[in-house]
Formats: C-alpha cells, sequence, structure tokens
C-alpha cells in the first residue's frame, strides 16, 4: 500500500527535522512493503533539510502539488503564467504585502526576519534570496501580511489560481490553477483509492478526497469531516496510528 504523509503538523512538529522515533516508523512500513510518498506545502528545497539523507530518494510531492520529485531529483514543476504572475505582483504592491515568492529554486522574501516561515526558508542556504522582478519563474506564493489582507483575497480570487487561506495564521497561500498535492500525486503515478492519506490542513483536501482512507492530524474542521479518522497532533499518537493501519493491511 502507497502511504502520503504530509509534513508540518501532521509527521514533523514546530519546524523541525523528522524525530529519530518518526524515521523508524517510516521506515518500518517499508520494510513491510509499503511505499512512503511525501506531499508537502514546502519547496523541495525547504523540504530536504528535515528529512534523513537517505530519505531524500523518496517520491514527493513539494509546493502543494507544484513540485514533484523522485529518486532524488524534481521531475515536475508548475508555474504561474506570466499574466497572471504579473498581476500578483501588481496586487502585492497595491496592498503593500510582506510575503515569500518561490522560483523552482530561489526566492523572494520580505517579512519579518522572526516569522516562522523564515526560521524554516532555505535553512541549508542552498538558494539565492532575490529581488521579486529577479525571479525567473513563481511557482508558488505566500502573503504573510498586507495592508488590507481581506480586499487583497477577494481581488486573488478573480484569477487562475488556487487560495489556501490558513485562518489562523492569517496566511494566503497561492498556487497555479490546478495545482494541488493530488494532481501532483498522479504525476508520481498514484491512483485514485490506492493509497492511504496523513494531513493536517485544507491544503490536504484534494488528496483526502481521493484517499482509500485518511487520517486527519489535529482538529482541522472541513479534514476531520472527510476523513476516515483522526488523531490529535501528538507524534507517539501518529505513530501508533499509522502502525495499527499497517498491521491491519
Amino acid at each position: 500500500m502507497k502511504f502520503v504523509f504530509d509534513l508540518d503538523g501532521t509527521i514533523c512538529f514546530h519546524g523541525k527535522p523528522l524525530t529519530h522515533a518518526m524515521v523508524e516508523a517510516l521506515e518500518d512500513l517499508g520494510a513491510m512493503g509499503h511505499e512512503v510518498i511525501l506531499a508537502s506545502a514546502r519547496p523541495i528545497r525547504d523540504l530536504l533539510p528535515i528529512l534523513p539523507k537517505h530519505f531524500h530518494q523518496l517520491p514527493m510531492i513539494g509546493g502543494n502539488g507544484a513540485f514533484v520529485a523522485n529518486e532524488g531529483r524534481i521531475i515536475s514543476s508548475t508555474h504561474f503564467d506570466k499574466q497572471t504572475s504579473d498581476k500578483i505582483i501588481q496586487l502585492l504592491g497595491k496592498y503593500k504585502a510582506e510575503f515569500l515568492v518561490d522560483s523552482e529554486w530561489d526566492y523572494a522574501y520580505t517579512g519579518d526576519e522572526n516569522h516562522p516561515i523564515k526560521r524554516n526558508l532555505d535553512p541549508k542556504q542552498q538558494a539565492k534570496k532575490l529581488e521579486l522582478h529577479k525571479l525567473n519563474e513563481i511557482v508558488k506564493v505566500v502573503i504573510l501580511h498586507s495592508d488590507d489582507q481581506e480586499s487583497l483575497l477577494k481581488e486573488l480570487q478573480e484569477l487562475p489560481v488556487v487560495i489556501y487561506n490558513h485562518g489562523l495564521e492569517m496566511i494566503l497561500d497561492i498556487s497555479p490553477l490546478g495545482v494541488d498535492k493530488w494532481n501532483g500525486l498522479q504525476k508520481l503515478g498514484v491512483q485514485s483509492k490506492q493509497f492511504i492519506a496523513f494531513g493536517n490542513d485544507a491544503n490536504d483536501v484534494s488528496m483526502f478526497l481521493q484517499a482509500q482512507s485518511s487520517v486527519c492530524i489535529g482538529d482541522y474542521a472541513e479534514l476531520i469531516t472527510i476523513a476516515s479518522s483522526h488523531v490529535a497532533n501528538e507524534e507517539e499518537l501518529v505513530i501508533n496510528k499509522l502502525k495499527d493501519i499497517a498491521r491491519d493491511l
């Protein structure tokens, strides 16, 4: 069976790397003949540093589906068309937004240096921080703050984009139209109802709807309503749950 795991808030917590206990639990899945796939909002650049080196070969989705990687290399990336990216850039200026904008590898960032997203941004310093206009193709936009987040959201909703509104953090997470985790999983050859999904937030909905069964970690209401089961966002409970599921297959 294929097991698909979101990362932050699902199998790793507070931006820290996977613990030894979690790594061991995922390795045990592989030893039992199951396949582990990782599916994160992070771009591949920021996903790799929280994984042990031997996990870098795993199939993985980054940027909520904008990036697809396997066997240690990016095999697919999806960017905004120029008209859409130009409009997004215009809106960032209009509403004096603080943002993280990713190209395939490099990025532009204007937010607070102490923001949690900044702490997780390119920890190995493998990319370049560039001015926004110097990025070649834009793959993902995260708006941290603006002068009028509600009006900005309204204008963004008129564009051909996918928006995840993380209400508690007041963050807008924007991807090209058609990009989501399920779309990314299909590029890895994953079929509907042929995998088990673990996730914790709005960006996991697309893959939960296609999973054979799914586990919501934590208490995100929309995800709980479609999940097969849910557990609190505590590592020990998550590990016990995945072991129970694997044992019953």
